[in-house]
């Protein structure tokens, strides 16, 4: 698998997303991406409970750890790589998370539009 640049949705370097729990695509800790990425896991979310309990009703449950898989399961306040249509999806029905720009891919904005993503922008 050929990773794409890491680059962030502001042409910048791509930062780590979180390594605790570690996430993205590769298990890196980085929303890095491939071809192989169906689900464009590119989106370096800040979790909230609001949109864990939309995942959950949409079918994927993210906050059940699943020790078979060595998922830990997450709680508000946890950074994790959202795939990109799920994040639009959210945030079209006002659960969208906050974002880590930095920490995006710009590959991001194949799927969801810039002025959406700044809107959801997370402030350290």
């Amino acid at each position: 698998m050929q990773k794409d640049p890491a680059v962030n949705i502001l042409g910048e370097p791509l930062e780590s997303c979180s390594t605790d729990p570690v996430t993205g695509y590769f298990r890196d800790g980085a929303c890095n991406t491939c071809d192989e990425d169906t689900g464009q896991h590119t989106v370096c979310a800040v979790l909230t409970a609001e949109f864990l309990a939309f995942s959950k009703y949409l079918g994927n449950d993210l906050s059940t750890p699943r020790p078979e898989f060595m998922f830990p399961g997450l709680k508000p306040g946890d950074r994790w790589c959202l795939c990109a249509a799920r994040f639009l999806q959210a945030a079209e029905e006002g659960a969208g998370p906050l974002i880590r720009l930095e920490a995006t891919h710009s590959k991001t904005l194949d799927t969801v539009p810039l002025d959406v993503l700044m809107a959801h922008a997370f402030e350290e």
